[in-house]
C-alpha cells in the first residue's frame, strides 16, 4: 500500500491538506477504475450514475429527480439518457394524467449491465480492499468532513 505522500509531493501544510489532496487522488483514482470498466459496455460514469438511481427507485422517474440525484451535476441529462435508451438499457413512458411529463425506467438490459458492473468493481476492487468496519469509519469521517 503506497502512501500519499509517496505518490504526490509531500509538502503538505498539515494533515487536514494531506487528507483533502488525499480525498482528491483517491476520487480519480477510483473514477480511473470504474471508467475501465464501463468502456466495456460503453458507458461514461454520469450514465453509470443514472442506470444506479434508476435501479434504486421503487418507481419510474422524472428527468428533473434523476437530475436531482445526480452524484455530478450535469446539464446535458436528457442527452444522456437518449443515449442510454438508444443502447436499450432505460425507456421514456409518458403520464397517463399529463403527457406532458414523461417519467424514465431502466429495462431488463441496464439491469443485467448493473449485475455484472456491481460484481466487478465489488469483487475486484472494493470488498478486498476494505473490511465492513474500516468502509463505516470511512463513511463516517467523510460524512462528518462535509459537516453532513
Amino acid at each position: 500500500m503506497k502512501k500519499i505522500e509517496e505518490i504526490v509531493s509531500p509538502n503538505f501544510k498539515n494533515e487536514i491538506h494531506k487528507a483533502v489532496i488525499n480525498i482528491r487522488y483517491t476520487s480519480n483514482y477510483i473514477g480511473l477504475l470504474y471508467n475501465n470498466q464501463l468502456n466495456k459496455f460503453d458507458l461514461t460514469l454520469a450514465q453509470f450514475n443514472i442506470l444506479r438511481i434508476l435501479r434504486g427507485s421503487d418507481e419510474k422517474l422524472s428527468i428533473k429527480t434523476i437530475k436531482n440525484r445526480m452524484l455530478e451535476v450535469s446539464p446535458n441529462t436528457t442527452r444522456l439518457i437518449d443515449k442510454l435508451i438508444a443502447k436499450n438499457c432505460v425507456e421514456r413512458i409518458r403520464s397517463e394524467k399529463d403527457r406532458r411529463i414523461v417519467y424514465i425506467s431502466i429495462t431488463e438490459d441496464g439491469l443485467a449491465i448493473l449485475k455484472e458492473l456491481d460484481k466487478q468493481f465489488e469483487e475486484a476492487y472494493f470488498d478486498q480492499n476494505l473490511t465492513k468496519e474500516e468502509a463505516q469509519t470511512l463513511n463516517y469521517l467523510l460524512d462528518k468532513f462535509r459537516n453532513e
